[in-house]
């Protein structure tokens, strides 16, 4: 059974929270306070996953979770500060989304994201990633956050 990944996770919700504010009795901020922001935020939240989908292919490894072949640890660069710079970048990045809309409903899909990630998504991997690289990741785990 193929599972949707986070980002595209992250992408329903906020269609479906977009489009579901519009029927919300809470009112929008005012678009020339929120749009600068939150543009911001998520150019800041999308430089993790870039800089660590960058590490990848540097490293000649996979970016998939669920890849089978050419597997490597990266331990360096950006994941020195948390082992999942793409799910903490989609997490705020999705939130730079609610801030640029500045729609209050919104502000549920970061929290649902990480939720998600948090609980289901990153479980499965650090078991998969164990399975895998035994004690160095064992290791890795005791030096580095799994968030920052």
């Amino acid at each position: 059974m193929k599972v949707l990944p986070p980002p595209i996770w992250a992408i329903l919700a906020l269609i479906a929270t977009y489009f579901a504010s519009a029927l919300s009795p809470f009112d929008t901020w005012p678009s020339w306070q929120s749009q600068p922001l939150g543009a911001l935020v998520f150019v800041i939240g999308m430089i993790g996953p870039a800089i660590a989908i960058t590490q990848f292919r540097r490293a000649g490894t996979e970016v998939s979770p669920t890849s089978k072949t050419h597997a490597k640890l990266v331990v360096s660069g950006i994941y020195r500060f948390t082992r999942n710079p793409m799910y903490l970048g989609v997490t705020i990045a999705s939130l730079g989304v609610a801030i640029f809309f500045g729609r209050p409903l919104m502000f549920i899909v970061p929290v649902f994201v990480f939720v998600i990630t948090n609980w289901i998504f990153i479980p499965f991997e650090e078991a998969k990633m164990r399975r895998q690289f035994g004690a160095e990741f064992d290791a890795y785990t005791q030096r580095v956050r799994r968030w920052l």
